[in-house]
Order: C-alpha cells, then structure tokens, then sequence
C-alpha cells in the first residue's frame, strides 16, 4: 500500500469516529456529563454550550461576598454604650467588719449596636438597647471615635430608637449611611449578613446565615398593656446573633439593610429575629418628618390570655384575663378591676391565637373612645374607655 492510500484511510476512519460520536452525543448530550478532573464541573447551559466552574471558585466567590459587604458596611456599623450613674452601695461582710461599701456603675459598658442612616448623626438601634431613661449613651464607630448620644427618640410602638449625634464632635471621616434594602421581597433560604457587638464584648462580629423563615410573630417586653410588644412579619435566621448584636443590621448579599436584629430565641440554638427595614423605613420617614414618633395608645392592664380549653376547664369565657390594673389609668377610670376578663374590645372578641388584647389596642389611637365587655363574676358588663398615649 503506497503512503497516499494508507494517509487516505487514516482519515476516513477519523471522520467515520467524528460522525458516530456527533450522532450518539446528540442523543446523550442530556444524561452525561463530560469527564473532566475531578476538580472541574462541566455541564451544558440552557444555549448549548458549555459552562466550567471548580468548588474553590465558588467557595471564594462566597468568601468575597462577605468580605466585600463587611469591608463596606463596618464603618457605618456603631457600638452602642452605657454609663448609668455612680452610687456607693453597702454591703455586709460575714468575716467580720460589719458593713464594707463599694462603688457601683459610673463606668461606660457597651450593650448592644446600631447602624448610621444619615450624615447629620441619625442611628437606628432597638428601644430596648437604650430603655434606661436614667442613664448616658455614647456610640463608638469601627475606627474607635465616640459620640455623646445627644438625643434618644424611642418608637412606642416597635422596639425601634433613633439616637442623635453630633458628626462634628468626632475626628477623622465623616459618617457614612447604609444603604437601606428592599424586605418585601425576601425569600426563604435567602443569604444574609449580621454585624454587631456580639455579647457586648466583641465589636464587629460578622457571622452569616440565610433567612429561616417570615412572617414570624414574637412578643416581648412587660406584661403591662402599653408596654407589651408584639412584633409580627418578623424574619427569622439563622445567622448567629447574641446580646449585644441587638440593634445591628441584618443585610443581604449587596449590602444592604434588610432588617434590624432584635432577639434570639431563649433556650434554641439558630433562632434569632429581624425587625423588616421596609417597617423600619416608614418609622424613620414619619420621625424625620416631625420629629417624633406615632404616640401608642395605652389601657393599663397586667393580663393573661384565657385560650379555649382553659374556659371551658374553669368554666369562664375566653379573653383577657386582668391581673392588675395600673393607676389611674384609662382601665382604671372605666372600672376594670382584678380578676375581670376581658372579652371583647371595641366590638371584638378577644382572643389569644389572634395576637390577644395586645394587637386591639395596637389598632386604635391615642384620645380615641372604646367600648370594653367584661365578664365578672358570671355577669357581663358593658364599660367604655378612653385610651390615653403611652409615656415612658
């Protein structure tokens, strides 16, 4: 066989392999992948073609995103402290001496966070970061810089505070906003970022998570109507949050705020909650429209919801269930005493899986009139009340 008939069979063997590889990966293109080393994937797009991506190239594309949005967000991220007043306190010694006294308070102690929303000083943060009236606040920046807390507005109605300071009372850089987020579009499993002064120790702790779920209810604060709160359409996560990182933000991967970390879960592990900034948003644009928040109306009562099944065992209607009634209070003008149960409120039956008396009273104004149906003592009687603004 001369060189030119052996060149021509060689090549019409490899066109006859093309073919029937061209043939069969077009039935099979959908089942296979093509076999690369082992730290390569390869899988057709939706076009046809073909995409390429390693594990390590994935795992730092999520390592940048956290770095990228804590590098950015950090310096707008404050530490909130506390100075409460100096006292001696007396104390008795059991090994003799009689009394020996010490000094009490008059030392700064960071307790919890929040973040700047504006260049003329404003800094979000939960109420209950700052619900001692009696005591000075100051916030440090990342950079070390603190600000005497001049001014301390407190939202009645959400576990939200705006403090104001003085930008000018710093030295360095200016302060710098963040960027306010979109919450009603969240998705469960969504990546978040949570950043605050975790156990009210260590400043700036980034942990990471994903939305666990919306929508959650949770209620916290004194038994006391006015004073109770309840908080629905919260976000749940899973992204470590402790004491301290209350009043921080939660934010997406872009960096932005989606909400304000407000509680973890006594007793889980995984479990802590966010306030929606679109809840946050609206409470900012009304407090820097006048200067003050929506007052929150206010009964004072001390109650305990009576469900169902507790009626029926003792025999009662369901309700609200008056514990106590504080001083001269709208309660107390209208008549409601101890032992009273609340059942229906301004035409409304009370119930406890509707949210309870808490979430009726939330709906009205304060100055506005109610009718109140009591059961007491096998009788029910018909009160009205006038409900007045809850003062701190």
């Amino acid at each position: 066989m001369n060189r030119s008939k052996f060149q021509g069979l060689v090549i019409g063997l490899v066109v006859g392999f093309v073919v029937l590889v061209s043939a069969l990966g077009g039935a099979l293109a959908d089942r296979f992948f093509v076999i690369k080393p082992l730290d390569l994937l390869v899988a057709r797009d939706s076009s046809g073609g073909f995409r390429t991506g390693t594990i390590e190239q994935k795992v730092l594309s999520e390592e940048s995103v956290v770095i990228n949005v804590a590098d950015r967000v950090s310096p707008s991220v404050v530490t909130v402290s506390i100075q409460t007043p100096q006292r001696r306190i007396l104390e008795f010694n059991p090994f003799g001496g009689g009394f020996r006294s010490r000094i009490e308070g008059g030392q700064p102690q960071d307790i919890g966070s929040g973040f700047v929303v504006s260049e003329d000083g404003l800094i979000i943060t939960n109420k209950h970061v700052v619900s001692d009236t009696d005591s000075k606040y100051k916030v440090i920046t990342k950079d070390g810089k603190e600000y005497e807390v001049q001014k301390v507005s407190r939202d009645p109605s959400n576990d939200l505070a705006v403090l104001k300071i003085d930008p000018s009372a710093g030295s360095g850089q200016a302060l710098q906003p963040v960027e306010l987020g979109e919450s009603g579009n969240l998705k469960v499993g969504q990546f978040v970022i949570a950043i605050g002064t975790a156990l009210g120790e260590f400043r700036h702790t980034v942990t990471t998570g994903v939305i666990s779920g919306l929508g959650r209810g949770i209620t916290a604060g004194s038994a006391f109507e006015g004073f109770v709160e309840r908080l629905d359409d919260v976000i749940q996560t899973d992204a470590a949050i402790n004491p301290g990182n209350s009043g921080g933000p939660l934010l997406n991967s872009a960096g932005q705020v989606i909400g304000v970390n407000v509680a973890v879960a006594q007793g889980a592990e995984n479990i802590g909650f966010a306030i929606p900034i679109n809840l946050v948003r609206d409470a900012l644009d009304q407090f820097k429209k006048s200067g003050s928040f929506a007052s929150k109306p206010f009964l004072g009562v001390q109650y305990q919801m009576v469900d169902q099944e507790t009626a029926i065992l003792n025999k009662v209607p369901q309700g609200a269930y008056v514990v106590e009634v504080v001083e001269n209070s709208p309660a107390a003008s209208a008549g409601i005493k101890p032992n009273d149960i609340i059942t229906k409120f301004d035409g409304e039956e009370v119930k406890g899986d509707d949210g309870g008396l808490a979430d009726l009273i939330s709906k009205k104004k304060a100055g506005q009139s109610i009718t109140l149906e009591v059961w007491r003592d096998g009788e029910t009687l018909q009160l009205s009340a006038t409900l007045s603004e809850f003062s701190e």
